[in-house]
C-alpha cells in the first residue's frame, strides 16, 4: 500500500478570480468541502499517512487549512510559483519524498476514490491515470501508448495518435521517484523552468522508464480551471456522481 502522496497546490488560479483573491484554487469549495479537503479525505481513506504539499500562492491559507488534518503534513514552498511551471513546485518536494513510493496529484482535481486503488494495484514504475474517453485538443495533457505501455506525454502530441488524457494523478515507485527528482534537479539547474512535470516524465520514458497506462475512463473526474468547471464540479458533488460505485 502506498502511504505517501504529494499534492501540487502552488498556482494562483487566476481564471477563478475573485474566488481566488485570498486563497489558492485548492481551497475553493465544491459543496460542503474544499477541493483540497476532499482530496485529503480520499487519500487518508486510501491509506496515505504522509502528505507532502507544494505551496506557492497564499501559502499561509493552505497551512491554516491543514493545521488539523488527520495526517502528517510536510509543506514545500515554491517562492517562484508565479514565474515557473509545476515541475519546479514538484522539485521542491524532493527531500520530503526521498526513498519513498508516492501518489502525485494536481491540486485542482475532483476524482473518484477508485482512481487511487487502481493506481496502487498497478505494477509499473510510473503508473498514470488516463481517461480514454476524453475529447482531445491542444490543451489536454495527452499520452501515446502501445497497449498499456506509455511511450510519450505532452500537450503537443497529435490528438489522433494519442491514447487519452492524463488526468493529473500518478503513482511512482521509489526508483522512479529517484529518477524523477534527479531529472527535475537538472531541469532547474539548466533553467528549463517552463516545463510541466509531464514533459520530464516524457524524457524519462524516452530513456527507458517503465510507464503504464491505468484506464480510469469509467470513473468521473473534473479538473477545475474556470467558473464553468467549478459549476460542473459543484453539480457533480451535489448529485453524488463522484462517489458513486463504478
Amino acid at each position: 500500500m502506498t502511504d505517501t502522496a504529494v499534492l501540487l497546490c502552488a498556482g494562483g488560479g487566476t481564471r477563478l478570480k475573485p474566488l481566488t483573491d485570498d486563497r489558492p484554487k485548492a481551497l475553493v469549495d465544491v459543496g460542503d468541502e474544499t477541493i483540497l479537503a476532499r482530496a485529503v479525505r480520499l487519500l487518508v481513506g486510501a491509506g496515505v499517512r504522509h502528505l507532502v504539499v507544494a505551496t506557492g500562492y497564499r501559502d499561509e491559507a493552505v497551512r491554516a487549512a491543514l493545521a488539523r488534518a488527520d495526517v502528517r503534513v510536510t509543506f514545500c514552498h515554491n517562492g517562484s510559483y508565479a514565474t515557473t511551471q509545476n515541475s519546479v513546485s514538484l522539485h521542491h518536494c524532493a527531500a520530503a519524498l526521498e526513498g519513498r513510493a508516492f501518489f502525485k496529484l494536481d491540486g485542482d482535481l475532483l476524482f473518484h476514490p477508485d482512481v487511487l486503488a487502481r493506481l496502487d494495484a498497478d505494477g509499473g514504475a510510473l503508473s498514470v491515470a488516463v481517461d480514454r474517453r476524453a475529447t482531445l485538443g491542444e490543451e489536454e495533457m495527452k499520452v501515446i501508448a502501445e497497449g498499456s505501455r506509455i511511450k510519450s506525454f505532452g500537450k503537443h502530441l497529435d490528438p489522433h495518435a494519442s491514447a487519452g488524457e492524463s488526468i493529473g494523478i500518478e503513482k511512482l515507485d521509489a526508483s522512479a521517484g529517484e529518477k524523477l527528482f534527479r531529472a527535475l534537479a537538472e531541469v532547474v539547474r539548466r533553467g528549463r523552468t517552463n516545463l510541466y512535470y509531464e514533459d520530464v516524465y516524457a524524457e524519462l520514458v524516452a530513456d527507458g522508464l517503465d510507464a503504464r497506462l491505468v484506464d480510469v475512463s469509467d470513473l468521473p473526474w473534473i479538473e477545475i480551471d474556470t467558473p464553468d468547471d467549478l459549476a460542473a464540479a459543484r453539480r457533480s458533488m451535489q448529485s453524488g456522481k463522484l462517489d458513486r460505485s463504478a
